[in-house]
């Protein structure tokens, strides 16, 4: 897939043209999927390139001074646009320059001279431009060919980020993968610990999931998946994984500003430093609680380890 940050670096057009869709696509749900299945599946009845248009930022930090905790950075959902086909996506920044832009220029400029747009894949709801005149409709008047994707509804509610925000806050996982249309994850850079993980025996790799949204505090069984950024098209080995959520009470005195996520990579043994990990959320297994000492801390991990795989092969019979 070919990543563009910039409109001042993009590529020349693809000969064929490109069949463009845009929007945040916080969390690549199921309505998300569906306009880029439209989309990859029109480019290849036309022959031409499916392309994404999306932003490094939520637009809502510029529009309204503050921003929801988004389900995936750019990162994770470059990494999903891959895996659903898209062979190019744009990054852009929100930024004045970008909001103030009129929704015909920017079609004309970015979105045709750019990317070679010849067909346009939206969302039912899908706006852009300034004061958001950028529709299928204006789409449609200056003359381009519009397919607008169906609106997509689970349990009577249209799927939306900002459901699936709730839901994953609550802890409702299930709830969350049912508008997700798989499972509830995070994608973070391994970063340095304290080191005591290794000490007790179970050694952990420590996540930054920069403003990723994780489920609440606790300790649950994963699958792990080591992530790319360089090369997206390298598929890496899963690991069954026992994530933990939370302040550490038994071994930090003074709790962390946020909770810490930290995993432990079953049947591993390597060095993660600097590579990202992608955590698949299978089960909640426990609340985090405060033990009397390390030796029942290490024995209550242990517990926690069999758990994790009695889980993970239950969820691999039923998936």
């Amino acid at each position: 897939m070919i990543i563009t940050r910039s409109r001042s670096k993009l590529p020349e057009p693809s000969p064929e043209g490109a069949v463009v869709s845009i929007g945040v696509f916080d969390g690549v749900h199921l309505g998300h999927q569906r306009i880029l299945s439209d989309n990859v599946e029109r480019a290849r009845e036309v022959g031409a390139r499916s392309c994404v248009v999306t932003f490094a930022g939520h637009p809502k930090e510029l529009l309204l001074g503050r921003a929801p905790r988004t389900l995936t950075t750019i990162e994770h959902r470059l990494e999903l646009f891959r895996r659903a086909g898209v062979e190019h996506a744009l990054v852009l920044s929100f930024d004045e320059e970008l909001r103030s832009t009129p929704a015909e220029r920017f079609i004309s400029e970015t979105l045709v001279e750019g990317l070679g747009a010849r067909e346009f894949v939206l969302g039912f709801d899908s706006k852009f431009g300034l004061d958001r005149a950028g529709t299928p409709a204006l789409l449609r008047e200056l003359g381009h060919s519009v397919q607008v994707s169906e609106k997509v509804v689970v349990s009577g509610r249209a799927v939306s980020s900002t459901a699936i925000r709730e839901a994953v806050e609550l802890g409702d996982l299930p709830g969350a993968q049912a508008m997700l249309g798989r499972r509830v994850s995070v994608l973070g850079e391994v970063v340095g610990g304290k080191g005591l993980g290794r000490e007790l025996g179970f050694p952990t790799a420590n996540l930054d999931l920069r403003h990723e949204l994780s489920p609440p505090t606790g300790v649950y069984a994963c699958e792990a998946k080591r992530v790319s950024l360089r090369d997206l098209s390298q598929e890496r080995a899963r690991y069954a994984a026992v994530v933990n959520i939370g302040y550490r009470p038994t071994v930090d005195e003074e709790p962390p500003e946020r909770p810490q996520v930290e995993a432990l990579l079953l049947d591993f043994d390597g060095d993660l430093y600097g590579e990202y990990l992608e955590l698949e959320f299978v089960a909640h297994l426990r609340a985090e609680r405060r033990f009397d000492g390390l030796d029942a801390l290490k024995a209550q991990i242990a517990r926690d380890v069999e758990a994790a795989r009695s889980a993970l092969t239950e969820s691999a019979l039923t998936d």
